[in-house]
């Protein structure tokens, strides 16, 4: 068992044992991945203050999302195709959620399904909807996550269309992968991966194949999902879809102080601060830069949640600073499962809470609900402005 201290090595794991389309669907962005990159470094612009000679006893890392009692306030995010990273993903991601005490969401794009999660997960189990020109695909997954006992709807608003991912396109992704000459030879070069995915007959969106009229095979799933994103989804379609879910609701996606404030009317439970990972438009703002002028716009209504570009502890610690509720995480818990599986995820999970635990005590801090600004020196060009 290698030591693991820190998500780069998880990361390097995750590389090695995985075949390149897949390692390359979870590490990069679309076209230049400026914000992909952004991401990350603009955590590093914000500097932690150092207090000392306070009582440090008794540390608490935990918290609340959507009122539901959390080790920490860490979400897995919704990642698409977890179960090619690692066979079986989602359901071994969402077991390992269940046994550490977060939340666990699974993508509509999942290779396990629904029911198969549903399973494994624990009280945490949330679904995430990508909003489809198909009304009765959309009216029946919401029905299938209800009965599956999904306590959470995640609604994603930023693709409604795709953005163009350089790296997919020349790889040719697909899920499972087409038996082409290079695929074999570098499935080949990844005997682990290919041995546990052959035991599996999870290998394909098991969302979607058997619950849409016509898709039965790769041919059919790629040619519908290339077309099924909604460009016109809209504010009257987030309360349908609110109304006929009518448990709580977080929307997905907001990088904008005037559209976390329709998201707030619209009726959300929680909104994620988000820019889809770099994924959809690149130039964006990074999420952490978006995050402050987004907090002060909902003012308490709801709550604020940050995702994108967190891979430490440090990370969530700063985003929770800024005035996030919450947090969600997609590449630090999938390096560990693309690395290890469930054992992997339980890994990142554990490495993010104690680099919580030192950083908040070394910041003079006892409980992660005092943690704010005073722990911080932000830089005062910091947030994005517009015009």
């Amino acid at each position: 068992m290698p030591v693991i201290t820190c998500i780069e090595d998880l990361k390097r794991l995750h590389r090695r044992r995985t075949p390149r389309m897949f390692w390359d669907y979870c590490e990069s962005g679309s076209y230049t991945e400026q914000t992909f990159r952004d991401n990350c470094s603009d955590f590093s612009l914000i500097r932690l203050r150092q207090r000392v000679a306070r009582d440090l006893s008794d540390r608490d890392t935990s918290g609340t999302m959507l009122g539901q009692p959390v080790t920490m306030p860490v979400a897995l995010a919704p990642v698409g195709s977890c179960g090619m990273q690692y066979p079986d993903g989602e359901i071994l991601a969402a077991r390992a959620a269940a046994r550490f005490g977060v939340p666990f969401t699974l993508s509509t794009m999942s290779i396990c399904s629904i029911e198969d999660v549903a399973e494994h997960a624990g009280p945490g189990f949330w679904f995430q909807l990508y909003v489809m020109r198909d009304e009765d695909f959309v009216d029946a997954v919401i029905e299938r996550a209800k009965k599956a006992g999904c306590s959470a709807l995640v609604l994603t608003l930023d693709l409604q269309v795709l953005g163009q991912r350089h790296k997919d396109l020349k790889n040719g992704l697909t899920s499972p992968p087409r038996p082409t000459i290079p695929n074999l030879l570098d499935i080949l070069r990844r005997p682990r991966w290919a041995l546990a995915m052959a035991r599996t007959p999870r290998r394909q969106f098991r969302n979607i194949v058997g619950h849409v009229k016509g898709v039965t095979d790769l041919a059919d799933l790629t040619a519908w999902t290339n077309e099924q994103f909604d460009p016109k989804l809209d504010w009257s379609k987030v309360a349908r879809i609110r109304d006929q879910w009518g448990g709580k609701l977080v929307l997905k996606g907001v990088l904008d102080a005037e559209d976390a404030q329709m998201a707030v009317d619209a009726g959300a439970d929680a909104v994620v601060v988000s820019n889809h990972g770099g994924r959809q438009l690149d130039g964006a703002l990074s999420s952490i830069r978006a995050l402050p002028s987004i907090v002060r716009a909902v003012g308490g209504q709801t709550e604020v949640w940050l995702d994108s570009g967190i891979r430490s502890g440090q990370d969530v610690l700063k985003a929770l600073a800024l005035g996030a509720t919450g947090t969600m995480i997609g590449r630090a818990y999938l390096h560990g499962l693309g690395a290890m599986g469930e054992a992997g995820v339980t890994a990142a999970l554990e490495v993010i809470r104690k680099e919580i635990d030192i950083t908040m005590a070394l910041c003079g801090e006892r409980r992660l609900r005092d943690v704010g600004r005073h722990d911080l020196l932000v830089p005062e060009d910091f947030e994005g402005r517009w015009g």
